[in-house]
């Protein structure tokens, strides 16, 4: 069994992370100290830039093999915001309410309202690069919030595919879909796993 180490503060993800992983012959583990080592500052302008540059920052803490990710939601008629902001698109302190309100608000009127669900993971072992992992899923905003499950702006993430929105689908069902489970299981057939 492969152990890989994730550098992640994100509980929601981390649970996404070892669901698509299911079936692989991996564990998943949150790196041990990651809450005690100092912040990596996320000030990339892609999303493969920030996960490489978390990744670098935490491998070195790492007994082997460590990923991090970056992911958001790129909206068209934003110009592909909120983008890297996702998690902080409504400023400081930003909630999952909050930055689902903005984005209502600055989609209010718009009718071309076709998004993505983007996600990068940047392997290391130590500070070295071993490779970036890509992982995208294609959707149409709603005018309101429809289910509880996931987190983020899955409430109003409508998948095509399965014809709800990622909170209303179940969780096997986005994992099977979902930017994350993409990039990560490129991730896993890269190491071949």
């Amino acid at each position: 069994m492969t152990r890989l180490y994730c550098a992640t503060g994100n509980p929601g993800k981390l649970r996404e992370f070892r669901m698509a992983a299911d079936k692989a012959p991996v564990e998943i583990e949150l790196l041990a100290n990651y809450r005690q080592l100092p912040e990596c500052v996320e000030d990339g302008a892609t999303f493969e830039e920030n996960a490489i540059k978390k990744a670098r920052h935490y491998g070195p803490h790492a007994a082997g093999l460590l990923f991090a990710d970056d992911s958001g939601l790129e909206v068209d008629a934003l110009d592909g915001a909120p983008g890297v902001y996702s998690a902080r698109y409504s400023g400081a302190g930003a909630t999952d309410a909050s930055n689902n309100r903005l984005l209502l608000e600055r989609l209010s009127g718009t009718a071309n309202r076709a998004a993505r669900f983007v996600c990068k993971i940047a392997l290391v072992e130590g500070e070295r690069l071993v490779g970036v992992y890509h992982g995208a899923v294609e959707g149409v905003l709603l005018e309101e919030e429809r289910g509880t499950g996931g987190f983020g702006y899955d409430p109003l993430f409508w998948c095509p595919a399965f014809g709800c929105t990622f909170g209303e689908a179940t969780a096997e069902q986005k994992f099977s879909l979902s930017h994350r489970g993409q990039a990560l299981r490129a991730m896993l057939a890269a190491l071949g796993l």
